[in-house]
């Protein structure tokens, strides 16, 4: 390889069963598997170029050079994908994204999906989409899931090679609507990756995980039936048990601003009254509003006239990551 070029695009997703904790940190192996839809509204770009000139890796994000920490998070996973295609030549990256980063929106993962398979791509490796998809994971967790459209579901993976994504159900299969109520877009003071390491000291994890099978399977038949109610139950108890698990971890995490909360209790009244609605919350305080694409309408009168203030983006059911110009 010398010199070799690519990028590639990548949407960020919304886990329905949340993944929160790992097996082992070092290869993000996840305490438990997840399901999630890709957010078709929102697009991270990235570029690499491998070149024998370089001294040492170079990012860019946003249009400016990135933190050392997140460099050497980059160059970390690049080095996997360098010892996979034999090579030592360092790279330039550039990742552009539209949408808020580091405010539990997924940014790691759509960023990680694009970097792995125009890494990939740049180095001449001819991989499927389940190897991009391990390969991804090893540098954000919900990364696995963002290379695949539609409805995706992640596996634990008893060792590194089975822990990848597949799509569940294409993007075409149910028209939902996910609202995303930004009313932060200030990047939070615990990553996920710190929170990941803190979830084992809550005492609620265990449980969590145990009873995690139970809740794919519900979501899984929701999603297959397009069952509205039944995605709703799951969804939000899933989203309240990890936050539960962040709330009684040691340290605690607080994601959750007042408008978080004030959000979760409309959206419930709103589903009371007969909208298909429910909530779900990543880790920040940014409120994910989902409903029936028929409804869209309504639920974004509903939310303009509760927080005026807030940006509301929305997204559907959205694409795999694909390779485009460098």
């Amino acid at each position: 390889m010398t010199n070799g070029a690519a990028a590639a695009v990548s949407h960020p997703n919304i886990a329905f069963i949340k993944y929160w904790g790992n097996r082992q940190d070092d290869l993000r192996l996840p305490a438990n598997g997840s399901i999630s839809m890709t957010l078709g509204g929102l697009l991270t770009r990235t570029s690499v170029r491998f070149d024998s000139q370089l001294e040492a890796d170079q990012l860019t994000v946003n249009g400016q050079p990135a933190s050392e920490e997140a460099r050497l998070r980059v160059s970390a996973h690049l080095d996997y994908i360098r010892s996979l295609s034999r090579s030592a030549e360092y790279a330039v990256v550039e990742s552009q994204s539209d949408f808020p980063s580091a405010a539990g929106l997924a940014s790691s993962a759509s960023a990680f999906a694009s970097l792995t398979l125009a890494a990939c791509a740049a180095a001449s490796l001819e991989l499927d989409p389940r190897d991009i998809s391990r390969i991804a994971r090893r540098g954000s967790g919900s990364a696995c899931r963002s290379v695949f459209g539609g409805f995706v579901e992640a596996y634990t993976g008893e060792t590194d090679l089975y822990g990848y994504a597949q799509q569940l159900a294409a993007p075409d299969h149910w028209d939902l609507v996910d609202w995303i109520v930004v009313s932060s877009q200030e990047p939070k003071q615990v990553g996920s990756s710190e929170g990941h390491r803190l979830a084992a000291a809550s005492p609620l994890q265990a449980t969590r995980v145990a009873d995690t099978p139970r809740r794919l399977n519900l979501c899984r038949q929701a999603i297959l039936g397009r069952d509205f109610a039944a995605l709703a139950s799951v969804v939000e108890q899933d989203s309240n048990l990890m936050h539960a698990v962040m709330l009684t971890s040691q340290p605690a995490l607080m994601y959750w601003q007042p408008e978080t909360v004030q959000l979760m209790q409309a959206i419930r009244r709103w589903r009371e009254q007969g909208l298909s609605v429910c909530y779900t919350v990543d880790a920040g305080p940014n409120v994910h509003c989902l409903c029936r694409g028929e409804q869209a309408e309504q639920v974004v009168h509903q939310l303009e006239s509760l927080v005026p203030e807030a940006r509301l983006i929305r997204s559907g059911p959205g694409g795999p990551a694909r390779l485009v110009t460098a």
